[in-house]
């Protein structure tokens, strides 16, 4: 194990005490990463929707206190045995994970060396932090639930090819990174997506090939007459629980086609499937364990470098020091359109 910090004894940790707040900052003893582990000092922090969904509902939390944050961009300050990719001081953006060293809002997060990759270097600290879960939660809905191939061979692809599909929640962080990643997939395919109009420019610049208003009053024809065919699309990518708020979606997707469909999990809703539908519900995670998915976060290192994934939503830096995490959840759980919220430390 190599570290820049052996000096340092505690660190800061911003800690959920219960079920609905309030936040207390303690500290902790420095940690060690252990084999295969990198350990960062968190430069900027990502807020997301399961972070305040955690702290009022506590979907996934096992025990309080507990310490939210799922991304993370700063520097290596410590590896584990076997990690050769990385050394300390390099500059990583990382997905993170809930409680005790994991969690990233803290000083020090500790988290598997494939959670991470190096920082662009055309991207600030507030902006790389704001990309790995929606990148890895989009690469789960395009690869696992749509079986396009994304980290094996293209020659390995999906047994259903798609010409056609439609994005649900186009402007969100996780539709536009599936724009992206299935505009490198299928160079060809129509990609529709559901928006508001606002961010047209920005959605249609990522890769669409057209947009719908998300108020369309007939939006299901509206998506039909945008369709290649005029008969519908091939696949829905749902990644704003689009269908469970409006179930005559599904009748967007043609009759005689492959008719998939990729659900972003939400926690929020059940969904009563139709007959000849093929559905996946899929999280972030999921991507790791998928063939060549290990790698995942250096294939988006790859696609930045060859322009083919840019930054999905506007940054907007809700102020700074671990402090500031507590008023910015309650900014998102308030609600924000096509931005994400992040935290400077």
């Amino acid at each position: 194990m190599v570290s820049q910090n052996e000096g340092d004894s505690q660190i800061r940790q911003y800690v959920a005490t219960q079920k609905g707040g309030p936040f207390a900052v303690t500290h902790a003893p420095y940690p060690t990463p252990g084999p295969n582990e990198l350990c960062i000092r968190n430069v900027a922090v990502g807020l997301n929707p399961l972070d305040w969904k955690n702290l009022y509902h506590g979907e996934m939390v096992k025990a309080w206190p507990e310490i939210f944050g799922i991304d993370t961009a700063g520097i290596v300050v410590a590896v584990g045995e076997n990690v050769t990719a990385f050394k300390p001081g390099d500059a990583v953006m990382s997905l993170s994970g809930h409680g005790g060293r994991a969690g990233a809002f803290q000083d020090v997060t500790t988290v598997p060396a494939n959670f991470a990759t190096r920082k662009p270097v055309d991207w600030t600290f507030e902006e790389a932090c704001s990309v790995p879960i929606c990148y890895l939660t989009a690469a789960a809905a395009v690869a696992k639930g749509l079986g396009v191939s994304l980290f094996q061979d293209q020659a390995a692809s999906n047994a259903l090819p798609l010409n056609s599909i439609l994005v649900l929640g186009g402007s969100s962080g996780v539709g536009a990174s599936a724009v992206q990643l299935l505009r490198a997939a299928l160079p060809h395919a129509a990609i529709l997506t559901t928006n508001s109009r606002k961010h047209n420019v920005h959605v249609l610049s990522l890769g669409a090939t057209a947009c719908i208003d998300r108020n369309e009053p007939d939006i299901v024809a509206a998506i039909r007459a945008a369709s290649p065919t005029g008969q519908g699309v091939d696949a829905i990518l749902d990644a704003v629980a689009g269908v469970p708020d409006n179930g005559q979606l599904f009748e967007t997707l043609r009759s005689d086609g492959p008719r998939l469909y990729s659900q972003v999990f939400t926690g929020t809703h059940q969904l009563a499937i139709p007959e000849r539908v093929s559905a996946q519900t899929v999280f972030g995670r999921m991507v790791f364990q998928m063939p060549g998915g290990f790698w995942a976060m250096e294939k988006l290192s790859e696609m930045v470098s060859r322009g083919q994934f840019k930054l999905p939503l506007r940054v907007v830096v809700v102020g700074k020091g671990l402090e500031a995490i507590g008023s910015g959840l309650e900014i998102l759980r308030a609600g924000v359109s096509g931005t994400k919220l992040v935290v400077s430390l």
